[in-house]
């Protein structure tokens, strides 16, 4: 279903985000050391190269795979991280590191890095990291993400075996990587109703992916949060700073709770039985 909820008060893919990101100022990236439970920091090898990831939660709960924005491994993702395996009865949350320890501070810098990522070779680490939680533990493996990582995590759930549940918010990923009508595995998905990212995570974007979906026949629901953008979920204070520099408008604190407890329902609900 696709539902438009009334809250309270690859470089292709990203085209458009040239052109509308209007800031260049750099952030420096806040430790999480002192404000969250500690991550286990781990190496994963998949064919003939290994990446680092970072893992927090219980350790035989579910497991969810949490995927980056295109800015890699920064405050944000692992907020996100932190929440996630708090939620519910409690998940084991992993990060990939994508960019192999690359961090982008300013724009610019998260778009040469993206433009820079092997999309395909993308895919495998998560099919990497979704094993590794399915053997140290986890009987049944979900995979979310946001921005770059909604679309690779939507990918998932067509290319990797094994993938019991996706949660994807503001990404859908283009032709050339998967088809979502190809799903195998149940996807929620989130957007903003005031994205512009055009083709990637607006509107439209999001409705074709509903059309994509019920093609597919895999259980799903698209949401839609009216006076919203792109990246609403961000809530630390860098990452409200940052979405201020770039001409988003405020997020809608009720909309990322709702957004939130859906998730939690969703990943409950799949990963959990």
């Amino acid at each position: 279903m696709l539902g438009i909820v009334r809250a309270s008060s690859s470089s292709r893919l990203f085209s458009t985000f040239r052109r509308v990101s209007p800031f260049s100022s750099r952030f420096s990236v806040r430790s999480m050391a002192h404000s969250a439970p500690p991550f286990n920091k781990i190496t994963i090898q998949r064919d003939n190269t290994t990446f680092d990831a970072y893992v927090v939660g219980k350790e035989d709960a579910p497991g969810i795979v949490v995927l980056q924005e295109w800015w890699g491994v920064d405050f944000e993702i692992k907020n996100h991280a932190v929440k996630i395996s708090q939620l519910g009865p409690g998940f084991k949350a992993l990060i990939p590191d994508l960019y192999r320890g690359k961090v982008g501070l300013d724009v610019a810098e998260a778009q040469h890095l993206m433009d820079g990522l092997d999309w395909q070779g993308a895919v495998k680490d998560i099919e990497a990291s979704v094993n590794w939680l399915k053997a140290n533990g986890s009987k049944k493996v979900g995979v979310t993400g946001y921005c770059m990582g909604g679309a690779l995590s939507i990918a998932s759930s067509v290319l990797v075996p094994g993938v019991d549940a996706v949660v994807a918010f503001y990404g859908v990923p283009s032709s050339d990587l998967a088809d979502p009508a190809k799903a195998r595995a149940p996807i929620q998905a989130h957007f903003g109703e005031l994205d512009n990212f055009v083709g990637f995570s607006d509107v439209t974007a999001a409705k074709a992916l509903e059309e994509k979906l019920k093609a597919s026949g895999v259980p799903h629901e698209v949401h839609i949060y009216p006076g919203n953008s792109h990246a609403f979920m961000n809530r630390s204070p860098e990452g409200i700073e940052r979405r201020k520099s770039m001409g988003l408008p405020d997020q809608d604190e009720g909309a990322v709770q709702l957004a939130w407890s859906r998730f939690e329902s969703w990943m409950t609900r799949y990963l959990s039985s």
